[in-house]
This record gives C-alpha cells, sequence and structure tokens, in this order.
C-alpha cells in the first residue's frame, strides 16, 4: 500500500491590494507539499490573515510532518488520527488551520489518482453557483465605499461591513448604488453585544437585508439564538468556529453556516459540517477562499452562494502559477478543466 513519504512547507505572504485595515495588510499562506513514496505529490495550503503564520508553519515542520509519515494517503483516515494526536496542542485555531495543508493536499492526491476535478471527486451537485461580491471596508470612507458598491453592480448580491456609529447611513448608501432587488448582506465581524445588536439591526431591517453576518461573538451561542428569536433578519455566522462539535451546537441558533475550509481543518471537516447542517435544513456557504470554496460549493449538499472579497483570492494576490482554478463573477462560478483542485504555487514546486 502507497504511504506518507513526508510533507515540505513553504511560507509565503501577499501584499493586499487593497488592505484589510492598517492591521492587515497582507494575507499569509503556507503552500504544502505532501509526497507519496510512489513520487506522486499533493499540495495544500494553511492561511491566516494576520496571526499565527509562524507557529502554524513550525506545527506543520515538527509534529505534523513526523507524525503522517508512513500513514496511508487518505484523506478521512489521516485526519481522525491527526486529530486525535493533535488535541493536546489545542482543540482547534492554529491546529486545525495547520491540519487543513495536508487535508488538502490529500484531497488533490485522491482527485489526481482518480483522474477529476475536486468538485467531481466530492459529487458534482450543480454545474455553477451565485458568487456575492464582498468587501473587507470597515474602514473606507463614505466616498470609498460607494465607489466599491459601483463596482459590484451586476451581482446577484454583496455584502458590506457593519459595527460603526454611521451604518445606517452607509448601508443606505450602499442600497441606492444596488438597487431593491440586489441581495444585500451586512457583516458586524462580532463587534456587538446582544443589546447593540438587536437596536442596530431594526435600524437597519428597512433596507432588505438578506442575512446579518456575525453580529455577536462567534462562541455566545445563547446570545445568537435569543438574537434571531428577536429580530425579523436572518443570521449567519460560523467562520471563526474549528470543530464540529461547536457547529453542532450553532446550528439551532443560525439560519446560514459559513465555515472556512482552512479554520475547520480542510475539506473533510467542512464536507461532514455541511452534511450536519443539511441534516437540520441548514445552507452552507464557504468562507472566503473562492479559489478552493467554489470548487466545494458545487458539490456541497444545499444551495449556496461564493464569497469573492475584491482583489483577496490566492489567484488575485499572485500566489497562483498558471490559469486559476475558478473564475468568478456576476454570473456565477465557472471552474477550469484540471486534475485535483488545479492550486499550483510555483514557488514550491520549485523547491
Amino acid at each position: 500500500m502507497t504511504r506518507i513519504a513526508g510533507l515540505h512547507t513553504l511560507p509565503l505572504r501577499a501584499a493586499l491590494p487593497r488592505p484589510w485595515g492598517p492591521d492587515v495588510p497582507y494575507n499569509h499562506v503556507i503552500a504544502c507539499a505532501l509526497v507519496l513514496d510512489d513520487g506522486r505529490t499533493g499540495t495544500g495550503f494553511s492561511w491566516t490573515p494576520s496571526i499565527g503564520a509562524a507557529a502554524v508553519a513550525a506545527l506543520l515542520d515538527h509534529d505534523i510532518s513526523a507524525f503522517v509519515k508512513g500513514l496511508p494517503p487518505h484523506p478521512e483516515v489521516v485526519w481522525d488520527q491527526l486529530w486525535k494526536h493533535l488535541r493536546e496542542a489545542g482543540g482547534g485555531g492554529i491546529t486545525t488551520i495547520a491540519m487543513a495543508a495536508v487535508d488538502i493536499a490529500l484531497w488533490d492526491l485522491r482527485a489526481q489518482e482518480m483522474g477529476l476535478g475536486l468538485a467531481d471527486t466530492i459529487g458534482r451537485r450543480r454545474d455553477t453557483v451565485p458568487v456575492y461580491a464582498s468587501g473587507v471596508n470597515r474602514h473606507y470612507s463614505l466616498e470609498e465605499l460607494v465607489e466599491q458598491a459601483h463596482r459590484w453592480i451586476g451581482y446577484p448580491a454583496v455584502k458590506m461591513k457593519v459595527g460603526r456609529d454611521d451604518d445606517v447611513e452607509r448601508v443606505a448608501a450602499v442600497r441606492e448604488v444596488i438597487g431593491p432587488e440586489t441581495l444585500l448582506m451586512v457583516d458586524a465581524n462580532q463587534r456587538w453585544d446582544l443589546f447593540q445588536a438587536r437596536t442596530a439591526i431594526r435600524e437597519l431591517e428597512p433596507f432588505g437585508l438578506y442575512w446579518v453576518e456575525e453580529p455577536l461573538p462567534a462562541d455566545d451561542i445563547t446570545g445568537l439564538r435569543r438574537l434571531r428569536e428577536s429580530v425579523g433578519v436572518p443570521i449567519a455566522a460560523g467562520e471563526s468556529l474549528s470543530t464540529i462539535h461547536e457547529f453542532r451546537r450553532l446550528l439551532d441558533a443560525v439560519d446560514v453556516v459559513q465555515p472556512n475550509v482552512v479554520r475547520v481543518g480542510g475539506i473533510t471537516p467542512l464536507l461532514r459540517i455541511a452534511e450536519l447542517a443539511r441534516i437540520h435544513g441548514v445552507p452552507t456557504f464557504p468562507h472566503l477562499l473562492p479559489d478552493l470554496s467554489a470548487q466545494l460549493a458545487l458539490a456541497l449538499p444545499l444551495p449556496c452562494m461564493v464569497e469573492d472579497v475584491e482583489d483577496a483570492s490566492l489567484a488575485a494576490l499572485g500566489l497562483l502559477g498558471g490559469p486559476p482554478p475558478v473564475e468568478l463573477g456576476p454570473d456565477g462560478v465557472r471552474v477550469g478543466a484540471h486534475l485535483g483542485h488545479g492550486l499550483r504555487f510555483p514557488t514550491l514546486e520549485g523547491r
């Protein structure tokens, strides 16, 4: 039986063309090559906007590299064994972020072995999914925000940041630009407490919100449940959670779950979360990383949309070689004809 022979990592840092604020001018990616004893190689990656990249790389280079060597290249088997091994280091955060690089590489290998792209390997359910335009724009002036909203015209849905004293004025300005037919979501990034969230959402409801994202701290499941019962706008959350156990508790408190494929530990746990959510009748909208998330969305059990944060995909950051594996636009997602997930980091392959 083929076994894992080793892994190699390469930390990368990419400047954001549109910084996410003065404290987030870059995104960090830890590219990973997982090598089998027959010479085949799968590509994976971990990602973090600002904090922890060096720690993730260290965990991969030492504890994870030593543990996975000799294991069969089976994504689910490796994930479960690695999860048990790493629990002492923490139940999420850096632990699952590091695990994602291995899991994504193993799915890349599985798809290549089958001669398929990732979506078809999982089981494609649809040919395309809608794309919603998004931006990290809380620090933008009103004029900059309006300019961005004009760039979004034509998309079926858009999402903007809230959590300022002038949210009503800013949401009104975006709604005026995009028109009444475009879906509008707002994202508070955990900036409110329960009282503030109730007040803010009631003020913003007249603008026809499709959902309010992360209105409360991510782990305040009781608060989210109480908020959902007291407002008339759907609640979305999940991008900051790490484990299926956290999502199990979340499913009774929100209308949309948003796992980040890296933060939850890779494709294997994201698919498990999506199936659990399906049982509860809750759709899964993958968070960020559209180069990979868009491929997963084609195979998820319930329909969803893909988030395209302006100029922040791996392709837009200049990290990938060759044609991008997916194309995103107002007309939806188009996936290229590639084997595996199609994500290749030239600097990693050239090592």
